[in-house]
């Protein structure tokens, strides 16, 4: 009888009971719309949060954080790259602040903050010692102005690019991955003679760096690129380390970065990366920044899940409305449209002024209404295209006593490049004013303190100094520094002819064009368009004044930074606040009035070439209405002056014209005398009929 063998191993049946209810510090659903939890439990994989203006994009971030470190994520596993350090300290401390817990062990920071960490302990993997140092801008400005130096090129005689200028031409193409010849030939075309010249320079400082040990910003982006790319194993370690990466103000990245983020996520098995973004304000292509990082995250991570924040804390109905109309003209960009959690305000004001001075009128005028009304002046926002475009305002402004501070930058008439023109002109309405004789002089090639301190001395005891100048021999100055002596006295020989003495404007136009300033501008200033178009706009400003005295006059009287302070009850620090759109990212105001939206100035002509310039331009407009929370003015000039003083017709902005009509009311401006208003007679008056120049394609002066 056979022997019965073991019994069949039973059978398993799996009871399936649900899991328990995640118990969490936070209570995510009570204190998060419907969009943003649908962020913060959003599974592992590659994913795109587009957040509209004003959807609460950093509290999203904040709670993402949280409930990652709530389940579990050790805070080390997270990798937070910012754009400042700021927003990422103030992140980790609402984290922190939220969950009752130190977060010291998560890396966050920016992009060269983080790579500089990163890089240090593999640094003699790239030829670097561990305590590499690392050059701020102005150390790398004295570096290449030091490689130039050694190359022993002939600066006395040619306007070859000074360090500012060259460090913008390296960074630019570290950033994008443009070849040198390319960026000067597209935005420095001046310098193509000098282009081999140039490339010696750039390879020479490149050389300095690796035997000092040294980085600039953009090597901790391009070594921390090289390092990825090169060392397989780092790049393997760095993906294990960081289990999720979050990235904000993905909008804003450059090509550099974004292959930084898919490197970083290339060996992760689940490629946990989530970028926070907002596509329609992308605007800073400018200083590099890659819109199509955002645009194409979808097509470099297949699979990629994309939410959207479209609910609106900050503006009403009216506002956010015109927005969307706006920026649906745009072809490339995500679709989304904002929602408004306020009730009905007041509808859009599109205003047609007859000019820059009206328009200037009008704005002064509406802001005291305003501010009577019970708005503050700190509430109340001005922005515009370019900075010169608010010159007549800051003189209505200062005219009429209100206090305002600029947020783009100097008050106009406190800029480098404003001065060094005018210095040449108080030296001609003013022989003894050795500041202005220094200034000038000092723009000269090879003309430091020292020598216009010994030019000075050799002129000051005569009683007219410029004379003495124009009739001084040369021959014993530095031969470095002969040639732009002899003419600037050239230059200064002809203002002081009576015809340029008379027509202020054409004495600046001569200074710019003649007089060398516009070769030096573009030697010294990266954004060296923007600079001379202010320049053009001073001197159309200055077609209303018949002689230079009076024109100096009262450019320093209109200098006074806050004017005599007339709004009663006024707090010490409250201004209304002047800013360029670029300059306006991430604010807001209860009232926000838009200068300038006329054609080929808002879009401006030279960055709206083409159909990406466009659409760029487009996004700045909606940058600019969705900083409005309660009231928002688009103004535009009828009219305007062109070089001569002729009034032509201006058209008003293709953003405008484009709106439908039953988004905005249309303000007519009517004109009435007040008495009231009449100003004092020691104030100083408004020049009849101010100007208006070309427009910029760079934000900041």
């Amino acid at each position: 009888m056979p022997t019965p063998g073991p019994p069949p191993a039973p059978k398993r049946y799996v009871l399936r009971r649900p899991a328990p209810a995640k118990s969490y510090r936070i209570d995510y659903y009570r204190e998060l719309n419907a969009e943003q939890q649908a962020v913060v439990f959003a599974p592992d994989g590659p994913t795109v949060v587009v957040a509209g203006a004003g959807s609460g994009k950093t509290r999203t971030l904040v709670y993402r954080v949280s409930r990652l470190v709530e389940d579990g994520i050790a805070p080390e596993a997270l990798l937070l790259l910012t754009f400042t350090n700021r927003a990422a300290k103030e992140m980790t401390r609402r984290v922190e602040g939220l969950l009752g817990a130190d977060l010291a062990r998560m890396t966050a920071g920016t992009f060269h903050s983080v790579g500089a960490r990163l890089l240090r302990p593999h640094a003699e993997l790239l030829g670097y010692r561990p305590n590499f140092s690392i050059l701020d801008a102005e150390d790398s400005k004295d570096l290449l102005e030091s490689a130039t130096s050694d190359l022993g090129i002939p600066i006395t005689e040619r306007r070859f690019p000074k360090g500012d200028l060259l460090r913008a031409i390296v960074s630019f193409a570290a950033n994008t991955g443009q070849k040198v010849d390319t960026i000067v030939g597209r935005d420095y075309p001046h310098l193509l003679s000098q282009l081999e010249a140039v490339r010696a320079v750039i390879r020479r400082y490149l050389e300095r760096k690796v035997l000092a040990n040294a980085m600039d910003y953009d090597d901790l982006l391009l070594n921390w690129k090289r390092l990825l790319e090169t060392h397989p194993e780092v790049r393997k370690a760095l993906a294990l380390r960081f289990r999720t990466v979050l990235v904000d103000e993905f909008q804003d990245v450059n090509h550099l970065q974004s292959e930084i983020v898919d490197l970083l996520a290339k060996d992760s098995e689940q490629r946990n990366v989530m970028v926070v973004g907002d596509d329609a304000q992308s605007i800073y292509s400018f200083r590099g920044a890659d819109a199509e990082a955002l645009l194409g995250f979808p097509d470099r991570y297949p699979g990629a899940t994309v939410y959207r924040l479209e609910t609106n804390y900050r503006s009403t109905p009216e506002i956010l409305k015109l927005a969307d109309a706006s920026i649906a003209n745009n072809s490339r960009r995500y679709e989304k449209t904002l929602v408004a959690t306020r009730e009905s305000g007041v509808p859009v004001a599109v205003v047609g002024a007859r000019d820059l001075a009206q328009q200037a009128e009008f704005v002064a005028q509406r802001v005291l209404e305003l501010r009577d009304e019970g708005t503050p002046l700190s509430e109340i926002g001005v922005l515009y295209r370019a900075h010169f475009q608010a010159l007549e305002l800051q003189i209505e402004l200062t005219r009429r006593g209100i206090p305002y501070e600029v947020r783009s930058g100097l008050r106009f008439f406190e800029q480098a490049h404003v001065k060094d023109v005018l210095a040449h002109l108080r030296l001609l309405v003013n022989p003894k004013d050795e500041m202005s004789f220094k200034r000038a002089l000092k723009l000269l090639p090879k003309v430091g303190e020292r020598t216009a301190a010994v030019l000075w001395e050799a002129v000051s005891e005569s009683p007219e100094p410029l004379a003495a100048f124009l009739a001084l021999e040369l021959g014993k100055a530095p031969a470095g520094a002969r040639a732009g002596l002899l003419r600037f006295r050239e230059t200064m020989k002809t203002l002081k002819k009576p015809s340029y003495f008379s027509s202020p404007a054409e004495a600046i136009r001569y200074v710019v064009d003649d007089g060398g300033y516009g070769d030096v501008a573009k030697g010294k200033f990266p954004n060296h368009s923007a600079r001379l178009d202010d320049l053009e706009a001073l001197a159309q400003f200055a077609l209303a004044y018949d002689d230079c005295g009076h024109f100096l006059e009262e450019v320093t009287l209109f200098g006074d930074p806050v004017g005599e302070d007339q709004v009663a009850g006024e707090e010490d620090d409250e201004r209304l606040v002047l800013s360029s759109v670029h300059q306006a990212k991430g604010l807001e105001w209860k009232a926000v009035f838009v200068l300038g939206l006329q054609e080929d100035r808002f879009p401006n002509l030279r960055a709206a070439r083409t159909p990406e310039g466009l659409e760029e331009e487009r996004r700045l407009f909606y940058v600019a209405v969705t900083r409005a929370k309660d009231e928002l003015l688009l103004v535009h000039p009828l009219s305007a002056y062109d070089r001569y003083g002729v009034v032509v017709v201006t058209e008003p902005s293709q953003f405008l014209r484009e709106l439908p009509e039953t988004l905005y009311e249309r303000w007519v401006l009517d004109e009435t005398v007040d008495t009231a208003l009449t100003p004092a007679p020691d104030r100083p008056r408004l020049a009849a009929d101010p100007t208006l120049a070309p427009d910029d394609d760079d934000p900041v002066n």
